[in-house]
């Protein structure tokens, strides 16, 4: 395997069995639903790759399987030469999972749980202070550092998530929805620390249904819609393919295409 490729996916694919409330709300009478359909993909250090969809096109349940949340249900993916079900304890350490899902301890402060979390990891007490030091300054943490959780508004929760998802300085930074639910100024503050992870050569994956966000951001763009990857490039290549001249009017390209076929 190439030492420069991170992320390797194999024909992946994850079925998952409905109950009959969700099959009613799926207006369904089939029991199972394929969230992902044979997905093949492969993601590089040194760059910022972006899954781009629809709401329930399969990126969440792609960036689980990448982060040993989920099983697949068949196919394999790689992290850094290690497979996500036979070796998911390395995986889990060279990677960095965020979600604006992220629920911190409200009953503790921002400043306990970076601790907690780093001593949780193995890290020694003077690179707990050091990556301390480092992400609280970015993203300005200091100020309501010794605030509990539960005291703080959205945009703090998310500073505080990252900080402490990020403690053990992770080689691959995988961040689904990465600006969900933040004011501008939070949002920015975010994209530009996935731009510093990048120039640092770490590989960031992202998923997202903002095209403007993937648009700025991602050096390349798999475009999945239901579970399926439809297209694969980097903006230009994308334009090109479909004689567009931004990002939303390809992706309904393809998404035309797609509802055509069914």
């Amino acid at each position: 395997m190439n030492e420069s490729v991170q992320i390797e996916i194999h024909d992946l694919t994850k079925i998952y069995k409905l109950n009959k409330k969700q099959m009613q709300e799926s207006h369904t009478k089939n029991p199972k639903k394929t969230a992902v359909d044979h997905l093949t993909l492969t993601a590089k250090s040194g760059e910022i790759y972006g899954l781009l969809g629809p709401n329930g096109a399969g990126k969440t349940t792609t960036l689980r399987c990448i982060a040993t949340i989920i099983k697949p249900s068949s196919g394999e993916i790689y992290v850094n030469g290690n497979e996500v079900q036979k070796n998911s304890e390395a995986v889990r350490k060279s990677i960095g999972f965020l979600t604006s899902d992220i629920k911190l301890d409200p009953q503790f402060s921002v400043d306990y749980l970076f601790d907690f979390f780093g001593e949780l990891r193995g890290i020694a007490p003077d690179q707990i202070k050091k990556r301390k030091e480092e992400l609280f300054t970015y993203f300005g943490i200091n100020d309501f550092a010794h605030k509990k959780i539960k005291e703080l508004s959205t945009g703090m929760k998310q500073k505080a998530a990252i900080a402490v998802s990020l403690i053990h300085d992770p080689e691959v930074v995988i961040f689904d929805e990465p600006t969900n639910g933040l004011d501008i100024i939070t949002a920015r503050s975010v994209t530009d620390y996935l731009r510093k992870l990048k120039e640092e050569g770490k590989l960031v994956i992202i998923s997202t249904h903002i095209m403007s966000e993937a648009e700025k951001l991602c050096d390349r763009i798999g475009i999945i819609i239901d579970g399926k990857k439809r297209a694969e490039g980097t903006l230009a290549e994308i334009l090109e393919e479909t004689g567009t001249h931004d990002l939303e009017d390809a992706f309904f390209e393809y998404f035309k295409s797609v509802k055509g076929e069914a």
